[in-house]
């Protein structure tokens, strides 16, 4: 079995973390000079260079793992439907332990359903088609080819690796939500309050969080190291396609190249890896 548990001294760790940023940020305001500062974090930054490898091999350790050079996925907003959406995001929060809270600021969101004018603000459309309109657009983290929460984040809490997944190390998380203010996409949930009473049926093979840390979508890299698609995909009918970005020959690319597709606010710079077929 894929071991994903975590330390249970986490919330020292996350202390820790605290407190080194804390110095840093100490640090920069007294104004010392950029050697000083690099002197003080060099300790920090090496243990999250280390955290960074612990984290990427916690998901890379089976012989049938699905690998890729950049992962990517197509929505076919085609052959989406409501039910669809609910389907999938249900299978999404269950795997991964997403707590069900009623109080919308207290919600954890790893993926949901919106309106095409609030999914796409700068594609504005007087006379978009009523099936548009109406339909309900999954949105989730878009897996940035260029990051801007991993550049915002000061712990390394949020990295991104080699093929494209961006994740989240929970314990070098500090809750200072800088990768929050970064995203333009609002991918990113924070825990204002413990989630795991939230959590109806927990899935043992997944981490809980705890209070003070940000999740979001991970592309379902724990099943991707076990030769299982991410589980939005498994529950959606054929409306979500995973696959390799770089690899011409693949669905997602052959898709791309047979349709047109756009891209949640791609003129940001960010180059998502999620693409919509409309």
């Amino acid at each position: 079995m894929l071991d994903l548990s975590y330390r249970t001294e986490g919330e020292e760790v996350m202390e820790k973390n605290r407190r080194s940023f804390l110095k840093f940020a100490g640090i920069s305001a007294l104004g010392l000079g950029s050697l000083s500062v690099l002197s003080v974090l060099a300790t920090d930054k090496a243990a999250a260079s280390s955290a960074e490898q612990a984290a990427e091999g916690v998901f890379k350790n089976a012989d049938n793992a699905l690998t890729a050079e950049h992962w990517g996925m197509v929505v076919d907003t085609r052959k989406l439907t409501e039910e669809i959406c609910l389907e999938m995001q249900k299978a999404c929060h269950q795997i991964h332990n997403v707590p069900d809270f009623e109080e919308k600021r207290h919600e954890i969101k790893w993926i949901w359903a919106t309106e095409y004018k609030h999914a796409f603000p700068d594609l504005p459309n007087e006379y978009l088609t009523e099936r548009l309109k109406e339909l309900p657009i999954p949105v989730f983290c878009n897996q940035c080819a260029n990051p801007p929460c991993v550049q915002a984040c000061p712990t390394q809490a949020t990295f991104q690796r080699a093929d494209g997944i961006v994740l989240m190390d929970f314990h070098r998380c500090i809750g200072c939500r800088f990768c929050m203010a970064a995203c333009p996409y609002g991918s990113r949930s924070f825990n204002f309050r413990d989630p795991r009473p939230g959590i109806k049926e927990e899935n043992p093979k997944f981490p809980t969080r705890m209070k003070g840390v940000v999740e979001k979508c991970n592309f379902c890299a724990e099943r991707l190291a076990v030769g299982q698609a991410p589980a939005c995909v498994e529950a959606s009918e054929g409306a979500l396609i995973f696959g390799d970005l770089a690899d011409p020959a693949s669905e997602v690319r052959t898709l791309l190249k047979e349709n047109y597709a756009i891209r949640r606010k791609q003129n940001l710079g960010s180059n998502p890896s999620v693409y919509y077929l409309v």
